[in-house]
């Protein structure tokens, strides 16, 4: 796939990047060692000086760079802007926590003292994807470093402008030279990368594929890896639930980033008390959502990011259609409109379907029903995923259920899943290892070191 900016609503190829050379890519590298030998003995003052001036950037700026977010890859304009403040958000956050994170903790032994300290790995690689092109990088950057690693970005080959332009914002907000370093290279050069001896770790956020292929990479050089990977996310409805709010939810759940997330609700699974009821809610808000130009403030659902991911969604559709799946709504790309593709409601799906435990990335919500919350949680478990589940109860016995026997990195109640600076964020089975976020994700590219004194 070519480094290239390629507008989601018109297929136009706005600009192209030529990939760094062999030579380039090692000159980076000399230069994030170099920066790491330096910066690793800065103070968490001063980093954390840097990152509230990355802040002020990101909040000075945020209208360009959601605008450049949505030309690149076709979120609404509002969403965009959104997603710059909330990286200024995490970097404040850390910018004030860092420090009381990775203070040294005594410890009681054999020795006169004793205690943990919390060091700097290095250098760290971060690929990063597409559908959240600023706030990944963020949720990454701010704690890395903060700790004293030193940042190595190959973002999705789709977002080269963002790549560029997060590098500059930690420049101009007064980092060392070299502590963050964009890579415009190809995905089959991030195994070199990983092999290389000055890098020490490595963060991933994006598909099964890409996730098996870096942690295979990492493992035969013993390098550690946090992966963010996909999800096809419960939404469960039950009996004693507050419908009108579950549904407002629902729509925003489903349909964040134009339906491109890793923690959509993508299966809602509904008590079959209250299936009829919330539906015909859920089809009523889909059906006013607004598809068009991204940067118009009006409009609610822009294009899907390629070409390729239309089509890839278009065909789970139809092959669950073939199937015997029932379209209430949408179900088919839109004539003449480039990457845009409907809101869609599914029924009548059979969760056994190879399509049904696939993640479907885009605005199509599949609709499931159930006889109680045994069979529920069942369902809501019966999936190689383990990113957030979100259950809507008033009862506090099913909540503590669900709480307990979800099977996910985040489970949410009364409330959509999502990211926040404060609570670590990760999934378990195929959606991942390790968390970001909060201090579990600053530990996770730390020198935990063992300091005995006679």
């Amino acid at each position: 796939m070519a480094i290239a900016t390629v507008s989601p609503v018109t297929g136009e190829t706005l600009k192209t990047f030529p990939p760094l050379t062999t030579a380039e890519l090692e000159e980076k590298l000399t230069l994030a060692e170099a920066a790491f030998r330096s910066y690793r003995r800065t103070t968490f003052a001063e980093r954390g000086a840097w990152l509230r001036r990355a802040a002020e950037i990101l909040d000075a700026k945020r209208d360009e760079y959601g605008r450049l977010m949505t030309t690149e890859m076709g979120k609404t304009l509002k969403s965009a802007i959104a997603e710059v403040q909330k990286c200024a958000l995490v970097c404040r956050y850390y910018a004030d926590n860092a420090a009381i994170f990775l203070a040294d903790q005594p410890a009681t032994s054999d020795a006169s003292t004793s205690f943990v300290r919390y060091q700097p790995l290095g250098i760290v690689l971060a690929v990063m994807p597409w559908n959240f092109p600023f706030w990944q990088v963020f949720r990454f950057a701010a704690p890395a470093l903060m700790a004293g690693n030193v940042g190595l970005l190959k973002h999705a080959s789709n977002v080269p402008q963002c790549a560029l332009a997060i590098e500059q914002v930690f420049q101009a907000a007064g980092f060392p030279a070299n502590v963050f370093q964009t890579l415009l290279i190809p995905a089959s050069a991030v195994e070199t990368v990983i092999h290389d001896p000055r890098v020490q770790a490595a963060t991933l956020t994006g598909s099964e594929t890409a996730g098996m292929s870096l942690a295979a990479a990492a493992g035969r050089q013993l390098k550690k890896v946090v992966l963010e990977l996909g999800g096809s996310d419960p939404f469960i409805v039950l009996s004693s639930a507050d419908l009108d709010a579950a549904a407002t939810a629902a729509v925003t759940a489903r349909m964040l980033n134009n339906g491109q997330s890793c923690i959509a609700a993508k299966r809602f699974i509904l008590v079959a008390s209250i299936a009829d009821a919330f539906i015909e809610k859920l089809v009523a808000q889909f059906s006013a959502l607004k598809l068009g130009d991204p940067l118009d403030a009006a409009t609610d659902i822009g294009p899907l990011a390629t070409t390729a991911i239309r089509d890839e969604l278009a065909a789970q559709v139809e092959q669950l259609v073939a199937q015997g799946a029932k379209r209430l709504l949408g179900g088919q790309p839109m004539a003449g409109m480039s990457n845009f593709y409907p809101p869609t409601i599914l029924t009548g799906i059979d969760p056994d379907w190879p399509e049904a435990r696939e993640e479907l990335f885009g605005p199509v919500a599949m609709v499931f029903r159930v006889p109680n919350l045994d069979a529920a949680i069942a369902l809501a478990n019966d999936t190689p995923f383990g990113l957030g589940a979100s259950a809507w109860t008033q009862d506090p016995a099913e909540r503590d259920r669900c709480v307990a026997e979800l099977e996910a990195g985040a489970v949410f109640i009364n409330g959509l899943v999502k990211s926040d600076p404060r609570l670590p964020f990760g999934g378990i089975k195929r959606s991942g290892y390790g968390r970001e976020l909060s201090r579990e994700g600053i530990l996770e590219f730390i020198n935990v070191k063992t300091v005995w004194i006679a």
